[in-house]
């Protein structure tokens, strides 16, 4: 199973080996073991510490991964995305990575909003619509104040069962 990332104008981006855990209120969770693979155009990574990412139901401007006991201290990564949806082949969900991130680290770091300045080469690079980066740039705030508040589903008790499961399955090893 894949989640499969493009950029705005069509050009391949992240492929990122998964495997479905389950759905809850929020939506779908997928979980990525460590050693599984993400790979991109340039790019192949393997996973360092268990994840888990919910592909929400009522939302298609992000996904939300939670890793737990990562090395350099990365609780959440939320990728703001476009059109983020599952195709007909039920192994696949696809999105358009539209480069802002909101990035949770359990070190001084803390919460923020990443890769502003990817946004702003890419929104001339691209031609983002201007209703497009209003309404993301809004939601990338209004998603690192709910990080910030750890409201659900960006609380520790929405995702640590989906990565209890996870380890359950015995896939992280």
């Amino acid at each position: 199973m894949a989640m499969k990332w493009r950029k705005w104008d069509g050009s391949p981006h992240w492929i990122n080996d998964v495997v479905y855990l389950g759905a809850d209120e929020w939506g779908d969770w997928v979980g990525q073991p460590i050693g599984w693979r993400s790979h991109r155009p340039g790019a192949d990574f393997v996973a360092e510490s268990p994840n888990v990412t919910l592909i929400p139901r009522d939302h298609d401007d992000y996904t939300l991964t939670v890793h737990r006991g990562h090395p350099r201290g990365m609780r959440i990564y939320i990728d703001l995305a476009w059109d983020v949806r599952w195709t007909d082949d039920p192994l696949l969900s696809t999105a358009i990575d539209m480069d802002l991130d909101v990035v949770r680290r359990l070190n001084e770091q803390g919460t923020y909003v990443d890769d502003r300045d990817e946004w702003a080469e890419h929104s001339i690079r691209y031609g983002y619509p201007a209703d497009v980066m209003t309404h993301l740039e809004a939601r990338a705030l209004e998603l690192e104040d709910q990080v910030r508040a750890q409201s659900a589903p960006f609380d520790d008790a929405t995702a640590d069962p989906w990565l209890d499961r996870l380890i359950t399955f015995g896939l992280d090893r």
